[in-house]
């Protein structure tokens, strides 16, 4: 039970800053293209070599709940730690680099090396480590400039939806002040995996835009929800990023 928790916290878990006073938003216009709401979306640049965060989050599936804490550190491009702690213990223990994905589990003394197929699949979307980091700073999972869109205007929100290429469905929500994207929906439907994140609101700390919370639900056989709070958040301190997986670990094979 609390082995799938920690996965899924591992990888949705961030934080932002103490105050929670949420950034002005503008209704979408018509005329915007898709190129000018990417080209807006990425002048939001993220200036920073470190970041050192606090957090919390409320898991559910079809069988449990769970309230969870996580320290997570990222060093821009490089790596993200977590240690995720459980009424207060220590729980967990990850380390993400573009290349490995590690973590190891205290309850049921079980570990996982590998690479991002063993999370794609508990996400229910196809993951690469600057997705991950993407997910946990607020921006756009893929990178936009890479494949075609098609503007329009939902919820008083530009909407991007990918042109059709492959299997995979992508939308991609801004709101319109700043372009700070606000949900995002990437379905497989004949896989029946998805995944959606929304981003309620946003704060601007050290001249960047970070979220406030955020919701994300993910469907691969069942449901998962993860909603997370954020407590506090620091930059560009030098960072310790201790990994060691206890020996006598069962390792988790993938399916």
């Amino acid at each position: 039970m609390l082995k799938r928790i920690s996965v899924f916290v591992l990888i949705v878990l961030l934080s932002a800053c103490k105050t929670k006073k949420s950034v002005g938003e503008l209704a979408a216009n018509e005329e915007l293209a898709a190129t000018k709401v990417i080209q807006e979306h990425y002048k939001n640049e993220l200036d920073f070599k470190t970041v050192n965060i606090r957090s919390s989050a409320k898991y559910k599936d079809d069988k449990q709940k769970q309230t969870v804490s996580a320290d997570i550190r990222i060093i821009k491009n490089e790596k993200i730690w977590i240690n995720v702690k459980f009424l207060g213990f220590p729980a967990a223990k990850a380390l993400i680099t573009p290349n490995r994905v590690r973590y190891y589990e205290k309850i049921n003394n079980t570990y996982f090396d590998g690479n991002f197929e063993l999370l794609s699949n508990w996400l229910g979307t196809d993951l690469d480590f600057q997705k991950v980091q993407n997910l946990l700073l607020g921006k756009a999972l893929d990178d936009l400039t890479k494949t075609k869109y098609v503007a329009s205007i939902e919820e008083e929100m530009y909407k991007l939806n990918e042109k059709k290429t492959s299997a995979t469905d992508k939308e991609f929500y801004f709101e319109a002040a700043n372009f700070l994207v606000k949900k995002e929906k990437i379905t497989q439907q004949k896989e029946n995996r998805s995944l959606e994140v929304e981003y309620p609101s946003f704060t601007k700390q050290d001249g960047m835009f970070l979220p406030n919370e955020i919701f994300v639900k993910a469907i691969q056989e069942d449901q998962v929800t993860i909603a997370i709070q954020y407590k506090n958040i620091t930059f560009d301190e030098d960072l310790n990023t201790p990994f060691s997986i206890p020996s006598g670990y069962e390792e988790v094979k993938i399916n």
